[in-house]
């Protein structure tokens, strides 16, 4: 498992031919690579900050999935949002999965020209996540809160590690350059939360033999290639959790990157509770004890996969 973090040093990816990039390979074939060697990437190189992906080919798809139950009173600002980003190279495909949602959320986002998939009962946000991934067809995927909490202009940090080859699953973490208070005018007042966030850290880290700063933030992404071979149960929260176990386990190369992040209250639609919280650690036990699928990981220097 190669674990890499990004300083702030600027990053020119290099240009590569649509033949060496593994966006139009299957990883599932072994002679690609099969000494199956990880690939190293130089933590002083990645830039995370939104701009242009410099040199990337132009058939690269991202599928962005918004999973939204009862949001009709942000959707269409954070699809607003979602639409403004521009990434060089890059073609968006937007789809929003409302899930049983008893409010205008489905509407609201059919009218802004968004593709919607409408769940009759309510699945859960991983059920809503795995409709999303079956219904799209991108290269990549990114998972979109339909809130206001996240910051679209973030995609460019999240996505390069995979458009450059360096990994094939990125989260984004809100604690790498952000520093909560607790005190004072400006304080967070969600130390319970902060709380449960370090406990699910401490014990994955443990578990799976990683360092990594923040598994509950909303931004990840993964190569499709990825997610095709790894079958997940969870159908909530937990959801992040059983698949990045899974992913731990197969020794895909994993990167973090800093994220902007502003919480809601409850009373503006927070959902996430201390019960979610235990779910998520008993799924993080779960995934280390039972035994798990093996997939083809396979990833180079200058590729997706």
């Amino acid at each position: 498992m190669t674990i890499c973090r990004p300083t702030s040093a600027s990053i020119e990816p290099r240009r590569f031919d649509v033949a060496e990039n593994l966006l139009f390979l299957d990883i599932s074939t072994p002679s690609r690579n099969p000494d199956h060697t990880s690939t190293a990437w130089s933590s002083a190189r990645l830039r995370p900050i939104s701009g242009p992906l410099k040199g990337v080919v132009r058939r690269v798809k991202l599928s962005i999935i918004i999973p939204a139950y009862n949001e009709e009173a942000t959707i269409a600002e954070i699809l607003r949002r979602v639409q403004a980003v521009q990434l060089e190279g890059i073609q968006k495909e937007i789809l929003v999965v409302d899930d049983a949602s008893a409010d205008r959320t489905a509407s609201i986002a059919s009218s802004a020209g968004i593709r919607v998939i409408r769940h009759e009962h309510n699945k859960g946000k991983g059920g809503a996540v795995k409709t999303g991934i079956a219904s799209t067809t991108g290269d990549i995927v990114l998972i979109q809160d339909a809130d206001l909490e996240y910051d679209p202009r973030d995609y460019t940090a999240v996505i390069q590690p995979i458009v450059s080859g360096a990994a094939v699953a990125v989260m984004g973490s809100r604690f790498l350059t952000n520093r909560l208070a607790f005190w004072g005018k400006n304080r967070s007042p969600y130390f319970i939360h902060y709380l449960g966030n370090k406990t699910i850290v401490t014990i994955t880290n443990l578990l799976y033999g990683q360092s990594f700063t923040d598994y509950e933030g909303c931004y990840k992404a993964f190569s499709r290639s990825l997610l095709k071979q790894i079958e997940i149960t969870a159908n909530g929260f937990e959801f992040d959790n059983e698949l990045m176990c899974k992913i731990f386990r197969n020794r895909a190369t994993v990167m973090e990157v800093p994220i902007h992040y502003q919480p809601r209250s409850y009373a503006n639609g927070k959902k996430i509770t201390w019960r979610h919280g235990l779910i998520m650690l008993r799924t993080i036990v779960k995934w280390r004890l039972l035994s798990v699928d093996r997939v083809a990981v396979q990833e180079t220097r200058s590729a997706v996969a």
